[in-house]
């Protein structure tokens, strides 16, 4: 188990002070799968790591690595072997690679449930779904059905949703890998606008270099399974980037080089 590896470009561009209480705080996690009394799969081992209120940290390694595993971790759909999470804000809210929209339910109505499930008034969820649908630039699809929506205005409803839990963490699994190239950049820019207006923190899980660099404040690599962090990158870029800015490109060569080391490392063991 060897520590963590940092680099540090500059300090870290959170937004105000920083605060005492990380909004999601990791110690010494380890994940193992496998029956009782049968030889495990080491999945994750001896992971440590906090994000802090407000920050946005994209999660990078290679495909099988444990990402996906931390964030259900996380997201508590599963619990750790060994070691602690500690997600002090509530539960986070959670978004995946699918939309998964009741497709029986209109845009909004997709949104209202979240609202009811957090026990919101009947009379105040449609004009709340109303509200995030605009913010996530759907302003008027409320009325529309799943079918009549593209992919990338899928997963616009999927984030309304999740905002619609009302936490202080959203994780996100890859939630824009099936989507084509286009309405990937549109997406990108429109995550960060609304990361910025809300001020949630983001655990953003990739296996895309350039979609890390441009979004994150902060890098981690984990290394091929059983995954550990490796190394971080503070990224002290101004926002809104774009994915050929020339520094995006500088630092997303830098990582995937440390990415294809530890791929071949691991190929090696």
């Amino acid at each position: 188990m060897s520590p963590a590896l940092t680099t540090a470009k500059n300090a870290p561009t959170g937004r105000g002070p920083a605060r005492a209480v990380p909004a999601v705080r990791i110690g010494r996690v380890h994940k193992v799968f496998g029956r009782p009394g049968a030889p495990g799969q080491a999945v994750l081992d001896d992971i440590t790591l906090d994000v802090r209120p407000g920050e946005f940290v994209c999660l990078l390694g290679a495909s099988g690595c444990g990402k996906s595993t931390l964030l259900n971790l996380i997201a508590g759909l599963d619990r750790p072997t060994a070691g602690e999470i500690d997600v002090p804000g509530g539960r986070p809210a959670l978004m995946f690679q699918e939309h998964a929209l009741f497709p029986w339910l209109t845009a909004g109505r997709n949104v209202e449930l979240a609202l009811r499930l957090r026990k919101v008034p009947r009379a105040r969820r449609r004009p709340e779904a109303e509200r995030l649908l605009e913010l996530v630039r759907l302003g008027g699809a409320h009325g529309r059905r799943v079918h009549e929506l593209s992919g990338g205005m899928r997963q616009r409803v999927a984030m309304a949703r999740a905002l619609a839990q009302a936490s202080d963490v959203l994780l996100m699994d890859e939630p824009f890998a099936a989507l084509d190239a286009i309405t990937r950049d549109v997406l990108h820019g429109e995550l960060t606008r609304i990361w910025r207006e809300t001020g949630v923190s983001v655990v953003f899980v990739t296996h895309n270099v350039r979609e890390a660099v441009r979004l994150a404040q902060r890098v981690v690599l984990l290394s091929s399974r059983p995954g550990r962090v490796i190394r971080e990158w503070t990224v002290d870029l101004p926002q809104p980037r774009r994915a050929e800015d020339p520094a995006v490109a500088d630092l997303s060569r830098e990582i995937t080089e440390e990415l294809r080391g530890e791929i071949r490392r691991h190929g090696r063991t």
